[in-house]
């Protein structure tokens, strides 16, 4: 009597969940790593060659300290770097600043007042034409670091290395000239600060600064976009 021959059971793959660990809502991170075009590095380093020297003849190498200025310089690095992690610390720490200006510039332009303040000196004759339009930065740059995190993946410790920044810009603008108010140090929304002494200002400002400004827009990106995905080698963004 001759016997069947046993019957193969086919078992089905397992398919692969989502990556264990990770802070978050569970979103994946990208892959494969995506690249930054390269005409956008160019781009951008033509407009540092050309905002950097008329930034500092016209306002001084103390300008730099704003907040929104030395993004700029970060911003170059991360899209030289692709570096998400650096690229994510700037939207964190500038995108709502940025927004903010847009906004008061766009309302002055239009309806001739300034609901925030702080874009007065674009509608001033008595500065240069060029070093005003440069300014127009702050218009493009939300864009710019929207679409960049979004490309790259938004790093969770963004935060983190955005409060070293800020504990490193603010005590260094405190040291230059009251008169310039460097990130608003001295005079808020146009109002001198009187309140307390200019010293507890600064410590009160190095812990409300990354709260307020930072963290939100942190929670926010981390919530809507996905990690970076992992560099060759297994080595961080």
């Amino acid at each position: 009597m001759s016997r069947r021959p046993p019957r193969h059971v086919a078992v089905p793959r397992a398919r692969p969940g989502p990556p264990a660990g990770g802070e978050g809502e569970g979103v994946a991170p990208r892959s494969p790593r995506p690249e930054v075009p390269r005409w956008l590095g160019l781009g951008y380093a033509a407009f540092l060659a050309l905002w950097i020297p008329v930034y500092w003849r016209h306002n001084g190498l103390a300008n730099f300290l704003w907040y929104c200025d030395f993004a700029n310089f970060a911003v170059g690095l991360a899209l030289w770097r692709k570096s998400a992690l650096l690229l994510s610390s700037q939207a964190a720490g500038v995108l709502l600043l940025q927004l903010l200006w847009v906004v008061d510039f766009g309302t002055a332009l239009l309806a001739g007042w300034h609901p925030i303040g702080g874009t007065e000196y674009m509608f001033d004759p008595q500065r240069p034409l060029l070093a005003r339009l440069l300014s127009l930065f702050h218009v493009w740059m939300p864009l710019l670091l929207v679409w960049g995190v979004r490309r790259l993946g938004y790093d969770r410790r963004a935060w983190k290395l955005q409060t070293l920044v800020i504990w490193i810009l603010l005590p260094l603008s405190f040291l230059a000239d009251p008169a310039r108010n460097l990130n608003w140090l001295h005079r808020v929304f146009g109002l001198e600060q009187t309140l307390m002494p200019p010293a507890l200002f600064l410590l009160l400002r190095m812990a409300i600064d990354p709260l307020l400004v930072v963290l939100p827009t942190h929670l926010l990106l981390r919530r809507l976009l996905p990690p970076p995905a992992p560099r060759p080698g297994g080595a961080g963004a």
